[in-house]
Parts: C-alpha cells; structure tokens; sequence
C-alpha cells in the first residue's frame, strides 16, 4: 500500500512539474538562457519593458522598477499599475543600487538600463540573471534582422516563458498581432508615407535606423521611416540627410520631461530650421507626437501603429 501511495505522490509532483513547463530555456542575445524555475525577484529598467511586465500580471514579482522619473512625465496609468513597487533609480541604476535589491532577474537592455559597468556578465557574478531587450541586441550583435514587429511579439512570449505565463502571453500577442493585420486592411494599397522620426537633438538629430523599433512601427502602420537605411539601431544622423528624403511625415517624441519644451519645442524648432522648414512634413504641418513608451517595443506600440495610420492616411479610416 505505501509503494501505491509513493507512486501517486511521485506521479502527481511529476505531473505538477510538467504542467508548470520549467525548466524553460529561452533566447537571449543568441545565447540559451534557462530558468528552473520562475523568478521571484525581478527588477525591470524603462517605462516600455515596466509596461511588458504589467500586461502579464507579474507586479507580485517585482520587487523594483527603475529608469522612470528621472525622464519621464507622471503617467498616472502607470502609477497606478506600478502600485507600491518602489523606484530604484529614476534613471540609469548602479551595480549597488542592483545588489541592494537582491534579484533574482535584471530585464533591462543595452542602452535600457545595461551599459559599461552594469553587464549580464556582472550580474551573473552574483547569481543574478539578465533577460535582454531583443531590440537591443545589435549592439553586441552585428548580424541581428532589421527591426520587424517580431521584436515586441518575441519579448512578450520570452517574458511570458520564464513567469510560467505562456498561455497569457501568446494571447496578448495574438490580439495584437490582429488589431496590427486589422489595420494593414484599412491601408492596404496606399502608397507608404515618408516618416522621419525626431526623437532630439539640435545640432544632429537622434533618430531610428533599421535596427530600432519605429523602423517596424512606422512600416506596421503603412509608412516607411526615411531613416531605415541606417544600418544602426537608435542613433545621431545629420540634417542634410533628413532633409534629402523630403519627409512627408513627423513624428515628435515627447517624453523628455520639461527638456527643450518637449515635443512642441522639437516642432518649433523645425519649423524655424533652414533646411527643414522646407520640407513638405513641416510646410503642411504633418506631426505626430507620441510618447516614449509607444516608439520603444511595449504594448503601447500597438497604440502607436492605430496612431500612425490614422494620421498618414485620414482617408483611409472613414
């Protein structure tokens, strides 16, 4: 009887292990990263991947987000998602500040949290795993794809796998992946806009190239991103060569917190400019501002694709 009652324990915790999927292996940056279990301890760097992680529930898992106030407006949806999950940092966090916190998990990226002194490697020095902003893989990795929506799509299920969250994530990037086809029908046939990002800069202006998550937005959205044949991911470019392409489309970001005016100082300033005032975007004021968070891969870029369509092609929502 006790050899009975062994074997349907031993059934049952076999059971629970495969209904729970771990371990789970995923890709990060080209590597294998496996979990044996999901993370209990998760800090998340920026506004958009703070937002990944909120989609999925996974708040009871966080025990500090970081890179917020330190840029961005108050955003009250997000406060209030955010709860009493505590602000690290309000902008880039030290190893110290990491360390403190005691995770088990760092989701940040290159340039999004990750730099020099802050590394995978370091991480892993203390036991900390590292999940990687796919986006920002091509600044240790050269041979990654232009920017496509898969960006956004294969972060969510990444995040979805080591939470055990599988099932929820697969949904929201079903959904998503619909209201973007659903939208793809509506400009299906016209001919794509010519959209140049302005994210600052005066002197050069900081952009998106192919690498970089508008480039897959803009184009999400009917449009094509002037910048695109950057072979770089968020970077400086020069205004000669914006106003080369004759930009038809603008979209201003405005998440610097009281910098420059935001995005209605970004809009005066090409308006005044020598070279950009020509341009047709600017002579029949075709600008779009959207947030941080809507251009940088989140669940807001699904927002942002509606927001682009509507404002390239009016003609095509009626």
């Amino acid at each position: 009887m006790k050899n009975v009652t062994l074997a349907v324990v031993l059934a049952a915790i076999t059971t629970s292990a495969g209904v729970s999927g771990f371990p789970v292996t995923v890709d990060n940056c080209g590597q294998p990263l496996t979990f044996t279990e999901a993370p209990k301890r998760m800090v998340v760097h920026d506004i958009n991947m703070s937002e990944m992680a909120f989609d999925l529930h996974l708040q009871p898992q966080i025990v500090g987000i970081t890179g917020i106030s330190g840029w961005y407006k108050n955003i009250p949806v997000f406060t209030q998602l955010q709860g009493n999950i505590p602000e690290l940092a309000p902008k880039y966090p030290s190893m110290e500040t990491l360390l403190a916190a005691k995770p088990d998990l760092v989701f940040a990226g290159w340039n999004y949290g990750l730099r020099a002194d802050v590394t995978p490697q370091a991480l892993a020095k203390f036991n900390i795993k590292t999940l990687i902003l796919s986006e920002s893989c091509i600044h240790v990795d050269s041979h990654r794809p232009r920017a496509s929506m898969d960006l956004l799509y294969g972060d969510m299920q990444r995040l979805g796998k080591v939470f055990g969250k599988e099932e929820e994530a697969l949904k929201l990037v079903d959904s998503w992946k619909k209201q973007v086809a659903d939208l793809k029908q509506k400009t299906a046939g016209q001919k794509p806009v010519r959209v140049f990002l302005y994210d600052s800069g005066e002197d050069k202006p900081y952009t998106s190239g192919a690498y970089a998550m508008p480039t897959a937005i803009i184009e999400a959205a009917g449009g094509r991103n002037v910048m695109d044949t950057l072979n770089k991911s968020w970077t400086h470019t020069n205004w000669e060569s914006v106003a080369a392409t004759q930009p038809e489309f603008i979209i201003l970001m405005d998440y610097q917190a009281g910098i420059n005016g935001g995005a209605d100082g970004l809009q005066t300033f090409l308006e005044h400019h020598p070279l950009m005032k020509h341009t047709p975007a600017v002579i029949h004021h075709r600008f779009l501002k959207l947030k941080y968070q809507e251009m940088t891969p989140g669940p807001a870029n699904i927002t942002a694709i509606s927001k682009i369509a509507h404002g390239l092609y009016p003609g095509a929502f009626h």
